[in-house]
C-alpha cells in the first residue's frame, strides 16, 4: 500500500523493535518512510490534519461494531501516490459520511486488567485512551508502547494480529509507514478489540504438527484445496459469517492445509505467498462475470501489511506472522467457495502499453479513486513488484487488469440481500 518514497524529502528507515536474528528471518528491506509530522508542504499538512481529525472524531469500529474505519489507509495510500491536497480532502469527506463518533466504553482499562477485555469491541475507546496514556508515560515513543503491549507476555497480541475477518495489521501498516503516533495507538486498540480464539493456533504449539503431504508452494496448496471435495457444501452462501462456519465444520481439514505449508526457505516462500495473494484476487475473477471478491482482496492487502511489518519485527516472529496470514487465506478462500485460480488470465493479459504510471493514475484520479480497498489493492501489487522484481510482469498485468475491470465489490452472498454488507466498502 505504501512504497514510492524516493520522491519525498527527508525519508528515513524505522528501527527494528528489537535487535535479534535467527534462521527464521524473512529478509525484506524496510520501506522508506515519510514523517508527515515534520513536513510543511500543503499535502503533508493536509494529510496530518485529516489523520488527526479522523482519530479525534471517529471510532475505529462502527456499524454495530462490525465495520472498520479505513480512512487512514486510503489517505496514506493516496498521499504516497502523490494525490493533491484537494483529493485528500475529498477522500476524507467521502469516508466520513458513514463513520460514527466515539462512544464511551463500559469502564476504563488499566495496566492491571487490560487483558480482561480483549476481544470486546465496546472497549475500543477505553483501549485507545489507555494506550495513549502509556504513550505519554513512555515519552511519546510509540515504538516502546508497541513493543510492550504487542510483543511481550505469555500470549502476546502479535500472535493474533490477523484475527479472522478483522485485519488489524492494516492499522500497524499505516502507523509504521506514516509515523503518526495516533495511528500506532489505534493499531493497538484494534489488536486488543479484535482478539479472538484464533490466537490459540499460534500460542499453543500442539496445533503445529508435521503434515503427511507437505509443500513449499502456497499456490500449489491452494489449488489442491480448490479440488478437495471434503470442503464441498461448506456453506450455502458467501455471507461474512462463513469464516466462522468453516472453522466450526472443517477445523481439522483447515489445519491440515495450514501445517502442509512447509516453510524451509522463509524469504523465498514469503515471496511465493505474495504472488499467490495477487493471484487469489485477480486470477479468480472472470471477465464480464461477478464483481471482484471483497474478501479475497483482504488476503492481498493483509499480505502487504505483513510485508511492511516484517523488517520491523524480531525475526522470531516472522514465520508466525506469515502463518497467521496463511490461516486467514485458507479460511477466507474456503468461505468464498474456493474459486478456481486461472493464472493464464493474468499471464496472458494484454497490457496495451499501460504501465505503473497508468495504474497509479487510476488510484488517484480514476472513477474508483475514493474506494479504499481498490486503492490499497493497487498499492499492494506495486509494492510487491518493487520488493521482488517483476520480470514476467505478473504484478503489473494483475494490477492493470484489476484497475481496468474493477466495477465494485462482490462476494457478499446473502449479506448483500439483508443489507449487512458495507455500503462504503469499509468492512
Amino acid at each position: 500500500m505504501f512504497s514510492s518514497f524516493s520522491s519525498f524529502s527527508n525519508p528515513f528507515r524505522l528501527p527494528r523493535f528489537l535487535s535479534s536474528s535467527n534462521s527464521s528471518a524473512i529478509n525484506v528491506k524496510p520501506v522508506e518512510v515519510h514523517d508527515v509530522e515534520t513536513q510543511h508542504d500543503k499535502r503533508a499538512r493536509t494529510l496530518k490534519h485529516l489523520l488527526k481529525l479522523n482519530h479525534a472524531n471517529h471510532a475505529i469500529i462502527y456499524h454495530d461494531l462490525i465495520f472498520h474505519n479505513h480512512t487512514a489507509h486510503i489517505l496514506g495510500s493516496a498521499y504516497l501516490l502523490s494525490a493533491s491536497a484537494d483529493h485528500l480532502n475529498d477522500i476524507y469527506n467521502y469516508e466520513s459520511k458513514e463513520l460514527e463518533p466515539w462512544r464511551d466504553s463500559p469502564n476504563e482499562v488499566s495496566t492491571y486488567d487490560w487483558r480482561d477485555y480483549l476481544g470486546d469491541a465496546r472497549y475500543q475507546r477505553a483501549y485507545v485512551d489507555f494506550f495513549e496514556d502509556e504513550l505519554v508515560l513512555n515519552g511519546y515513543d510509540w515504538r516502546k508502547v508497541l513493543e510492550e503491549y504487542l510483543l511481550k507476555g505469555k500470549e502476546p497480541l502479535i500472535n493474533n494480529l490477523i484475527s479472522g475477518r478483522k485485519y488489524n495489521s492494516h492499522f500497524l501498516d499505516a502507523g509504521e509507514v506514516l509515523t503518526v503516533r495516533e495511528l500506532a495507538m489505534e493499531a493497538l486498540g484494534m489488536a486488543a478489540t479484535s482478539y479472538n480464539h484464533l490466537h490459540k493456533y499460534l500460542d499453543n504449539p500442539s496445533y503445529t504438527k508435521p503434515s503427511p503431504n507437505p509443500s513449499q508452494s502456497p499456490l500449489q496448496l491452494i489449488c489442491r484445496l480448490q479440488k478437495d471435495d471434503r470442503f464441498n457444501g461448506t456453506s450455502d452462501d458467501q455471507s461474512p459469517k462463513t469464516v466462522e462456519q468453516v472453522f466450526s465444520s472443517h477445523e481439522d481439514q483447515l489445519l491440515e492445509y495450514w501445517n502442509a505449508w512447509q516453510i524451509t526457505n522463509p524469504t523465498e516462500e514469503f515471496k511465493a505467498s505474495q504472488m499467490a495473494a495477487a493471484a487469489l484476487l485477480v486470477a479468480t475473477h472472470r471477465s464480464g462475470g461477478a464483481p471482484y471478491d471483497f474478501f479475497l482482496c483482504h488476503i492481498l492487502t493483509t499480505s502487504h501489511a505483513v510485508r511492511i511489518l516484517l523488517p520491523l519485527l524480531p525475526p522470531k516472529y516472522h514465520v508466525s506472522l506469515v502463518r497467521q496470514w496463511w490461516l486467514l487465506t485458507l479460511s477466507v478462500y474456503t468461505a468464498q467457495l474456493r474459486p478456481e485460480i486461472v493464472l493464464s488470465s493474468v499471464a496472458d493479459y494484454d497490457l496495451e502499453r499501460r504501465d505503473w504510471d497508468w495504474v497509479n493514475k487510476q488510484a488517484v484520479e480514476g472513477k474508483h479513486a475514493l474506494d479504499a480497498h481498490y486503492v490499497k489493492a493497487l498499492r499492494a501489487m506495486e509494492t510487491a513488484a518493487e520488493t521482488w522484481g517483476d520480470d514476467d510482469q505478473f504484478y503489473q498485468k494483475a494490477a492493470v487488469r484489476f484497475g481496468h475491470e474493477f466495477d465494485g465489490w462482490g462476494g457478499f452472498g446473502l449479506a448483500a440481500e439483508d443489507g449487512s454488507q458495507p455500503s462504503n466498502d469499509n468492512a
